[in-house]
């Protein structure tokens, strides 16, 4: 995620319920993508650290487990940076014009220069992002589906190109041996199962039997999977969407919750303010005095009771509103009480951190190494592929 300072309930609803729920499924790795700001933000960076910050707490008030999942800031993973580097040597330029954000973002910023490499090049940095991990699932919304297609083709293209290694068969046999003689065995059963008939149940069970030797390195393990499906060694894993739901988190005017369109409650703001934004809300125009009916179709406050409301309490606006057997400001209060019991939680664990910020930093310390070991063990194979590991 971009820093963008505050976080509001739109990414709430939208992003971090979904990584919550992800964290005890997955080894999830979140990261703070602050070299991604730099793209549009490249000619003031000044707010890029604090925004930093304040977004991490929101995670944590969120609810994201540090024991859990790993939290981390891009740049202070530099093979982010080295692998994007060397992406890009292969990457051709059509590739990066076809993404279908490059056109429509310099539109809708049209006040900002982004006729940069950084802008034409963040499609590949992303990317990078991703294959550093070697992650099989992002959990991206539908927009973000060609992001994740260009991954892959940019995984496989690397693959096709670099993943012929010297004595590749000779090196997969020995890897095969690490497997003890009867899992061997069975590997190579269901290897000449799928190469020879195509049975595709064949490499799953194949795949899953090399999930579950411990003792296999990633580099034997990689050069195992490509021996089993007739490929050079992936070096570079292909990944998968991970759809996640579009957020119904209406604004505050009806229309989506952006900071764009200052619309927003953030996730920790205060329950006068909180209160003080429904009570403001726009309603239906119909609605001109206390006595006069309503439809609340027609009213952005209905919206957010899709959201906070139980059935009954539904219920009891529809047949109020329409009646005029309720006020709006009554109709409003039990939106008030839903939010502040949804943020209630997030105030509570966001203090602990407020009271002691070096704890923050010590979690973002602790993720920043364990994210950086898994993408140097990549970049090592990387180098080794492309004839760069000198020494």
């Amino acid at each position: 995620m971009r820093p963008t300072g505050s976080l509001h309930l739109g990414h709430y609803h939208g992003v971090l319920k979904n990584w919550v729920a992800l964290q005890h499924e997955y080894p999830c790795l979140f990261f703070v993508a602050d070299w991604h700001a730099l793209t549009t933000q490249y000619d003031d960076p000044r707010g890029i650290a604090k925004a930093t910050s304040d977004m991490v707490i929101d995670w944590l008030a969120a609810g994201i487990d540090p024991t859990q999942a790993t939290l981390f800031i891009q740049s202070q993973v530099p093979e982010h940076a080295e692998l994007h580097l060397l992406l890009s040597m292969m990457t051709p330029l059509g590739w990066l014009e076809r993404v279908p954000t490059y056109k429509d973002q310099q539109e809708r910023l049209s006040n900002k220069d982004l006729s940069t490499y950084g802008f034409l090049g963040y499609p590949l940095l992303q990317s990078a992002d991703i294959l550093i991990y070697r992650a099989d699932k992002v959990p991206v919304g539908e927009d973000q589906v060609p992001h994740i297609e260009f991954s892959r083709e940019i995984a496989r293209r690397f693959n096709h190109i670099y993943g012929r290694e010297p004595g590749f068969e000779e090196k997969a046999k020995e890897a095969q041996k690490k497997l003890g003689s009867r899992n061997a065995r069975s590997f190579e059963q269901l290897r000449v199962r799928f190469q020879q008939e195509g049975d595709a149940s064949a490499v799953e069970r194949a795949k899953a039997l090399l999930e579950a030797t411990s003792s296999l390195s990633l580099a034997d393990r990689e050069r195992l999977s490509g021996y089993l499906e007739g490929t050079g060694k992936m070096i570079l894993v292909e990944p998968g969407a991970l759809l996640t739901a579009a957020s119904k988190m209406p604004g505050l005017d009806g229309q989506k919750m952006s900071k764009s369109y200052n619309n927003t409650i953030t996730l920790r703001e205060d329950a006068a303010s909180v209160t003080q934004k429904v009570r403001r809300m726009p309603t239906d125009p119909a609605r001109v005095r206390r006595t006069d009916p309503g439809e609340p179709e027609k009213c952005p406050v209905w919206a957010l009771h899709q959201v906070y409301s139980d059935a009954a309490c539904r219920d009891w606006v529809q047949a109020g509103c329409r009646s005029a057997g309720i006020g709006c400001l009554e109709c409003k209060q039990p939106v008030i009480d839903g939010i502040l019991r949804e943020q209630a939680p997030m105030h509570e664990r966001a203090q602990a951190y407020l009271d002691a910020p070096h704890l923050v930093r010590d979690i973002i310390a602790d993720g920043n190494g364990k994210a950086r070991a898994l993408a140097q063990e990549t970049m090592r194979d990387v180098r080794a592929a492309m004839g760069l590991n000198y020494g």
